[in-house]
């Protein structure tokens, strides 16, 4: 149960935030009582916004398939799809304009293409379309809030279902139990970080983790409205001018590989930031690092998962972090931009007949 601290406004997204560890073992059911999946061509691995970034995470974990967010893909499908193929796409809604041009134009132009969509809505577009086979989540998982969060989550880990079906399904139970068990304390953490909001914030990733990065990156910007202003890179691309982006009161939150071969080059970058006074430095990571150049440790049992499987896990300190600056900024997180920039399904977009 969510602690007493948590305030009227953003009821909803603190509820889709603390529910996800219950319903995970549901979506990985859902998937698992489908036939596993092969395709005689390319596997393509699409969505918007924050389902985009749900591709990317399973894009890590599924061998020779390519994310492409689906706002570029309807428009360049030629590049990706030939006669034949797979794309699987990833929508809460499935109502969003690019997820149907997706459907419509590559049906229309490649009808050799098979179409997979995993969404969180039954009752959406994409759901219904003629010539999809569709994988619908628990109901729960169609967050009310602007803001992904239950979604997120829910989309990556049936995507790495389908990936790699008995590894995640042994890693489930777990991570659930892990989760859920550390959320009070993710909770604590994540409020006590919001007190002194910051002007800028970093997700640093390497590539298996790196659609974590960018989640979290986006959760702050929307939450805040884009008060504070934030981006994502990867830990060794940062030294190629990204750096000049951080103060030393930047937030920067590192998820932090499971790999050591990895994580060898990704301590040095830190220690370079430690040196140079850039940053209030926080690790997600496994407990064995320690808090050696790190401001704060936030770890569960499931940061010492392979990094390819670890993303629905970590992005919910980054949506509690998110959640508790929104509050701190004295905005309601359920509808965090209350001059309507942004909506919860987005609108707007004119899909032109080629």
């Amino acid at each position: 149960m969510a602690d007493s601290h948590v305030q009227a406004a953003g009821q909803c997204t603190h509820a889709e935030i603390w529910q996800q560890p219950e319903i995970w073992p549901d979506t990985v059911r859902r998937v698992r009582v489908r036939p596993p999946l092969s395709s005689p061509g390319p596997v393509i691995l699409t969505g918007a916004g924050t389902s985009a970034y749900a591709a990317q995470a399973v894009e890590a974990a599924w061998p020779g398939a390519r994310a492409v967010a689906s706002t570029e893909l309807f428009l360049d499908f030629r590049q990706y799809l030939h006669d034949r193929g797979l794309v699987v796409s990833f929508a809460r809604s499935g109502d969003s304009p690019e997820s149907m041009a997706v459907v419509n134009k590559i049906r229309q132009a490649l009808p050799g293409v098979r179409h997979l969509a995993v969404t969180c809505n039954a009752e959406g577009k994409l759901a219904q379309a003629a010539g999809v086979e569709a994988i619908v989540l628990d109901a729960r998982t169609n967050d009310r809030s602007l803001a992904m969060t239950s979604s997120f989550s829910n989309l990556v880990l049936a995507g790495l279902t389908l990936a790699r079906r008995d590894e995640t399904e042994a890693a489930v139970p777990a991570m659930s139990r892990a989760v859920a068990e550390a959320l009070p304390r993710l909770e604590q953490a994540a409020r006590a970080l919001a007190e002194k909001p910051p002007r800028r914030a970093v997700a640093l990733a390497s590539w298996p983790l790196f659609g974590a990065a960018r989640e979290a990156r986006l959760k702050i910007l929307e939450m805040t409205a884009g008060r504070v202003a934030a981006m994502a890179e990867t830990f060794l691309g940062l030294r190629h001018g990204p750096m000049s982006f951080l103060e030393p009161d930047t937030l920067v939150l590192c998820f932090v590989s499971s790999d050591p071969r990895r994580r060898r080059y990704e301590l040095d970058l830190v220690s370079e930031l430690r040196a140079k006074g850039l940053g209030r430095l926080v690790a997600l990571a496994p407990a064995e690092i320690g808090c050696a150049v790190f401001d704060e440790l936030i770890s569960t049992e499931a940061s010492a998962l392979a990094d390819e499987l670890r993303t629905p896990a970590e992005i919910v300190f980054g949506q509690l972090l998110a959640y508790y600056l929104s509050l701190r900024l004295g905005l309601d997180p359920d509808r965090p931009s209350p001059a309507g920039i942004i909506n919860r399904v987005v609108a707007g977009v004119r899909i032109y007949e080629d």
